[in-house]
């Protein structure tokens, strides 16, 4: 009864209204989806990747206070392979004013672009995953009924932004359309 509330209250926000109805469901089974994949990633992960994992995750979000600014940041794919985590590349997080910034990941063969829009109790990420030479449209602009989108084999992303401190957040990108079961883009100053 009480999720029930909170979705809907959450689902009256003008960020969650939003989302495409395909992603809703993503964000809805979040946890679950990442219980999932941890357990996996645990089971099959070697010692470091378990490491950087942990780092990852430890700690609990606080009110976002120095998004802007250029981070390193890492991905780290969960799921039935066992984790694959990624070296450090760049990304960037802009002010577009109205409580909303934009997360861009500048290096690497797989990139992303989107929109951060603080709420009252999360920070809600969409945006879309893309490689060779950019994205074919926004995440405003995707098709609703598509799944991706040439060129750049752009994709959908819906997730949750937590700033931990002044030098650590993450990203958690639950159900991603390609290669894992959770996505997490730790991102570090």
């Amino acid at each position: 009864m009480i999720r029930a509330l909170l979705l809907t209250c959450l689902l009256a926000t003008p960020a969650i209204a939003d989302i495409r109805p395909a992603d809703k469901p993503r964000l809805d089974n979040m946890n679950a989806t990442l219980g999932g994949a941890l357990r996996q990633s645990f089971a099959t992960g070697d010692i470091s990747d378990i490491a950087l994992l942990t780092e990852a995750l430890s700690g609990a979000a606080q009110p976002n206070s120095v998004l802007t600014g250029d981070w390193n940041c890492r991905t780290m794919k969960l799921g039935s392979t066992g984790p694959t985590i990624y070296r450090n590349f760049r990304c960037r997080i802009s002010d577009l004013g109205e409580r909303q910034f934009e997360l861009e990941k500048l290096t690497g063969s797989q990139r992303m672009i989107g929109k951060l829009t603080l709420g009252a109790t999360q920070t809600l990420y969409t945006g879309v995953g893309f490689v060779d030479g950019g994205p074919a449209v926004r995440y405003d602009a995707l098709p609703a009924d598509q799944i991706s989108v040439e060129p750049g084999q752009t994709v959908p992303q819906v997730g949750i932004y937590e700033q931990i401190s002044d030098t650590k957040a993450r990203l958690m990108l639950p159900s991603p359309l390609l290669e894992s079961d959770f996505d997490i883009l730790y991102l570090t100053r």
